[in-house]
C-alpha cells in the first residue's frame, strides 16, 4: 500500500489562512467558505500530484520542490517531499512579491 502524503502547515501560513477568512466572513461568509474550500482543494491535489503546479518563482535557487499556485486572489507556496505537502505561505495576489 502506498503510503500518502500529508499537509503540514507552517505556522505563520496558518495564522494568516485563519486571519484572511476572518477578514473575508466580516463582509461575506460565503465569500470566505469559497475562498477556503478552493485553497484546500488545490492543496489536496498537490498531495496526489505536487508537480501540477508551476515551480515558485520567488523561491531562490528553487531545485523544484518549491510549488506555488493562484486562486480567489491568493497565492499559496508550498513544498513537497515523499511523505508531505508544507504549506509556506499564502498571500493575497496584490501584496507585493516576497522572495524567499
Amino acid at each position: 500500500m502506498e503510503e500518502k502524503r500529508l499537509i503540514v502547515w507552517n505556522a505563520s501560513a496558518l495564522e494568516t489562512f485563519a486571519n484572511e477568512l476572518e477578514k473575508i466572513a466580516k463582509y461575506s461568509y460565503t465569500k470566505a467558505e469559497q475562498v477556503e474550500k478552493s485553497i484546500l482543494t488545490k492543496l489536496r491535489q498537490a498531495i496526489q500530484m505536487p508537480e501540477r503546479h508551476h515551480k515558485d518563482k520567488y523561491k531562490t535557487n528553487n531545485p523544484g520542490a518549491y510549488r506555488a499556485f493562484e486562486t480567489e486572489g491568493y497565492r499559496v507556496s508550498y513544498r513537497f517531499s515523499e511523505k508531505q505537502v508544507r504549506v509556506l505561505r499564502i498571500r493575497h495576489v496584490r501584496q507585493k512579491p516576497l522572495n524567499y
